[in-house]
C-alpha cells in the first residue's frame, strides 16, 4: 500500500519562540512535515517560491511586509498554496483583510494542537476553518448597516471634497466644468444623503468620518 506523502508546512512568524513551538508541534504528527521557517513577509514569499509548501501558517502582524500583504504576494506567485492566518488578533478588519487577501482559514494562537493539525489537513484539501471570533466578525460585517455616505455617487464625492476645500458652488462649477445649477443639485443631494442642512455640517461630517481624501 502506497503511503500518502506528508503535508509540507511553512511557518511564518516574527517571534522565535512561536516558530520553535510550532516546530515542536509539527514534529508530533507523521503526516505533517516542516519544510521551512520565515521571520517576515518578504522571506515568506521567497521561501514559498523555493520550497513550494502545501500549507503556510501565517502570522499577520509583523514588521515590514505584514501577513496580509505576504498572503496576497504568495498567492500571486504560488496560487495553489493554502494559507492559514494564525494570529493573536481577532479584530474584524484584520479578519476581513486576511480572508480577502486569500487566506483559507483564520485561527487564533490559543487554538488546540488537535484543532490546528486538523485545520492544516482541511486546508490542504481546500476546506476552511475559522475561529469562532472570526466567524462572528464576518457575520457582523455582513449584517451591520452601511456606513455614512455609502450612497454618494462619484460626482457627489468629488463635489463634497471640493466643498471641504472651501470652494463655493460657482468655484466648484468652474473646476468641474459643469453648470452652477448642476452643482446646486449635487449639493442638495449630498445634504439629503448625509442628513444635514448646511455646508458647515456637511464638511464637518465629511472630515470627521473621512468621507473624502
Amino acid at each position: 500500500m502506497t503511503q500518502t506523502a506528508p503535508i509540507r508546512v511553512l511557518i511564518v512568524d516574527d517571534h522565535d519562540m512561536v516558530r520553535s513551538g510550532l516546530e515542536v508541534f509539527l514534529e508530533t504528527f507523521e503526516d505533517l512535515l516542516l519544510v521551512g521557517q520565515a521571520s517576515n513577509g518578504e522571506e515568506a514569499v521567497r521561501l514559498c517560491v523555493d520550497l513550494q509548501p502545501d500549507v503556510v501558517l501565517m502570522d499577520l502582524v509583523m514588521p515590514g511586509m505584514d501577513g496580509v500583504a505576504a498572503t496576497r504576494n504568495i498567492l500571486g506567485v504560488c496560487p495553489t498554496v493554502k494559507i492559514i492566518a494564525l494570529t493573536s488578533f481577532k479584530e474584524k478588519d484584520l479578519v476581513h483583510d486576511a480572508l480577502q487577501a486569500g487566506a483559507i482559514s483564520y485561527l487564533l494562537k490559543n487554538v488546540s494542537i488537535d484543532d490546528l493539525s486538523n485545520a492544516i489537513r482541511s486546508a490542504n484539501l481546500g476546506r476552511s476553518t475559522l475561529a469562532p471570533e472570526a466567524t462572528q466578525a464576518l457575520i457582523e460585517a455582513v449584517t451591520r448597516p452601511p456606513g455614512l455616505g455609502f450612497d454618494l455617487t462619484d460626482r457627489e464625492q468629488e463635489v463634497l471634497r471640493l466643498m471641504t476645500d472651501g470652494m463655493s458652488n460657482r468655484e466648484i462649477a468652474s473646476r468641474l466644468m459643469i453648470s452652477h445649477s448642476t452643482v446646486k443639485n449635487h449639493v442638495s443631494n449630498i445634504f439629503s444623503k448625509l442628513g444635514v442642512t448646511s455646508r458647515t455640517e456637511a464638511v464637518a461630517l465629511a472630515v470627521q468620518n473621512k468621507l473624502v481624501n
